[in-house]
């Protein structure tokens, strides 16, 4: 019976612009083809070309055929990761306690203590909202107002250029 729910097709993109299946493992699966689930437990990872997505547990939905009345599985509809997230890809890493990955916006939202790199570049905050395919991004904090601690916060390094053999070319 799992062997239908594993063989659907996955129209999902963790990575950007990618056809690329996705490929789930896990120390352990169990399957739901009722409800079209499939939850990965222990040590939880999905490729997709370039992009990794980990968590203790990742559960995966998938679109019921007609209705739920074959009984049959369709597409990825959502992937929810949960405990020690991290997504990265060849760009960018983020980290925190929970995320959700919706096929159908095409959106990684990540909550917890969430921590985004790109290359030096770090943002903090409680909740991201990531658009795989544009690399748009939304980031919010816990707390409002000057001087709260738990605001977003970014720390953002210049290019760095070589200042010293340019001014000695004058």
């Amino acid at each position: 019976m799992a062997a239908a729910l594993l063989a659907s097709p996955a129209a999902a993109q963790l990575a950007t612009n990618s056809n690329a299946p996705v490929d789930i493992t896990a120390d352990e699966l169990e399957t739901t083809n009722s409800a079209c689930t499939s939850i990965w437990r222990g040590h939880a990872e999905a490729l997709q070309d370039t992009a990794r997505l980990r968590a203790d547990t990742l559960t995966a939905e998938f679109a019921l055929k007609d209705g739920g009345k074959t009984g049959g599985c369709g597409d990825l509809v959502r992937l929810r990761a949960d405990g020690s997230v991290y997504y990265v890809t060849p760009t960018n890493k983020v980290r925190g306690d929970a995320a959700v990955y919706d096929a159908k916006t095409d959106t990684l939202t990540v909550t917890g203590d969430v921590v985004a790199t790109q290359g030096q570049n770090v943002l903090r905050g409680s909740r991201m909202v990531f658009n795989v395919s544009t690399g748009q991004g939304h980031m919010e904090g816990a707390a409002r107002g000057r001087n709260k601690a738990e605001r977003p916060r970014g720390v953002f390094y210049p290019k760095q250029t070589n200042t010293a053999s340019a001014g000695q070319r004058r």
